[in-house]
């Protein structure tokens, strides 16, 4: 089983950019799907993007569509959120996950720590 260690959160102003990397631990990271998910305080856990273990599909909720990018590099256990032209409402603490590819938590068996995301207006 991975394990999994997120970072590149932080404070950052309206529009702007942020990449949060997710280090995987283990030799099966190329056989897990891999998603985003985040929690804002008082709200439910809620899916932000997945990608396939291959790489070769993408998935992303209606609210960050065109605006972040998941990607993954294999040789290196590590997938990525690419987060451009940054809202508030994307103020959240962003957790990475291993597991079935899908929107729902329950399909991600290992998650990592969190890190936070604040954006300011």
């Amino acid at each position: 089983q991975v394990q999994l260690v997120e970072s590149g959160g932080g404070l950052v102003q309206a529009e702007a950019s942020l990449r949060l990397s997710c280090a995987a631990s283990g030799r099966t990271f190329s056989t897990y799907d891999m998603g985003w998910f985040r929690q804002a305080p008082g709200k439910d856990r809620e899916f932000v993007a997945a990608i396939t273990s291959s790489g070769g599909n993408t998935y992303y909720a209606d609210s960050v569509r065109g605006r972040f990018t998941i990607s993954r590099d294999n040789a290196k256990n590590t997938v990525y959120l690419q987060m451009n032209s940054l809202k508030p409402e994307d103020t959240a603490i962003y957790y990475c996950a291993a597991g079935s590819i899908g929107v729902r938590p329950k399909n991600y068996d290992v998650w990592g720590q969190g890190t936070q995301v604040t954006v300011s207006s």
